[in-house]
């Protein structure tokens, strides 16, 4: 179906015979009706305009431009072009200023953000919600974190941006570091074993749940540590995520480590204490392709991300811990 706003005559023609320096020139022309005033327009000479004016009359199959006393008059096919030449060369300035300067108040952009649910819940709504009163054109896609695909999926553009551990993530990615995170020992209030002073022994002998990303597992490094010391943990339950396990705990007598940030401002039914031993944390970083790197937009999300965590890291997103 033919286009309502361009002519038949440019929908039909080979547009392999046209460059955008072409259509600036025509755009040029049409407004200015003048070969000189077009030519300083574009900085360029009147011979070179002249030679583009031929060019485009070739394309076209029409004069365009009608040499008259005062000047030049364009033809019907040069005035019908008019409005959607421009329409078309104001898009094309528009995709170029965007991608050099970012107005956030203003812009329209889509970042699609690949984490692990962990990472939604502490950070990525925070980020979500305060961007939308500062950004209200940005959209935000999760996607789900697919660590081996992600420097291909990043090079499809599928996503933008990565906010995920530093440890095991393609070398070839742009990063920063966010924050570091380490593990609370949470269970539900009012727990009869859960108090100041508690024992490795103790510990070990709680009901225990623990998380397993890849689904199933019932040890981890805090089990290889407690074995090292003589003890065994009693784990009850493998959670494929972190997501449910405050609220499982909260309505049972187990226990279970997990991201500080994930229970920061949670439910005053929960109960949270440091481990009875260390329990090495994480560092979560953004990372990014070469494709996005120089974006003003994403560019700007990468800032706005950063700020957000260096301005509410001690307000909001440090745990209230208590025994």
């Amino acid at each position: 179906m033919k286009s309502q706003n361009i002519p038949a005559t440019i929908d039909a023609m080979d547009t392999r015979r046209l460059d955008l320096n072409l259509l600036v020139t025509l755009e040029a022309l049409l407004v200015e009706q003048n070969v000189t005033r077009a030519a300083a327009r574009l900085h360029l000479s009147q011979p070179a305009v002249s030679a583009q004016l031929s060019r485009l009359r070739d394309v076209f199959n029409d004069p365009l431009l009608i040499p008259t006393r005062r000047g030049m008059t364009p033809t019907v096919k040069a005035l019908e072009l008019l409005v959607p030449l421009r329409q078309a060369l104001d898009q094309v300035r528009a995709t170029v200023t965007t991608h050099l300067d970012f107005e956030p108040k203003t812009a329209s952009l889509t970042v699609s953000i690949a984490c692990t649910d962990y990472v939604q819940a502490a950070l990525i709504k925070h980020v979500v919600a305060a961007m939308r009163r500062e950004a209200p054109g940005v959209r935000t896609a999760l996607r789900i974190l697919d660590v081996p695909q992600l420097e291909l999926q990043m090079t499809r553009g599928e996503v933008d941006l990565a906010v995920i551990n530093m440890q095991g993530v393609p070398p070839g990615l742009h990063s920063r570091h966010l924050f570091d995170e380490s593990y609370v020992l949470i269970g539900r209030r009012g727990h009869p074993s859960l108090r100041a002073g508690l024992t490795i022994e103790e510990f070990a002998q709680l009901e225990h749940v623990v998380v397993s990303l890849r689904g199933g597992g019932f040890s981890t490094s805090v089990d290889n540590a407690l074995v090292a010391l003589g003890q065994r943990r009693n784990v009850v339950l493998s959670a494929s995520s972190f997501l449910p396990v405050p609220e499982l705990v909260m309505q049972s007598d187990c226990v279970a480590l997990v991201p500080r940030r994930l229970v920061d401002g949670r439910d005053e039914r929960l109960q949270c204490m440091d481990p009875p031993l260390p329990v090495e944390g994480f560092a979560i970083g953004m990372f990014w392709h070469e494709r996005s790197d120089g974006h003003a937009g994403f560019r700007w999300v990468r800032e706005f991300i950063t700020q957000l965590v260096e301005s509410q890291h001690a307000d909001k997103w440090e745990p209230r811990l208590s025994t």
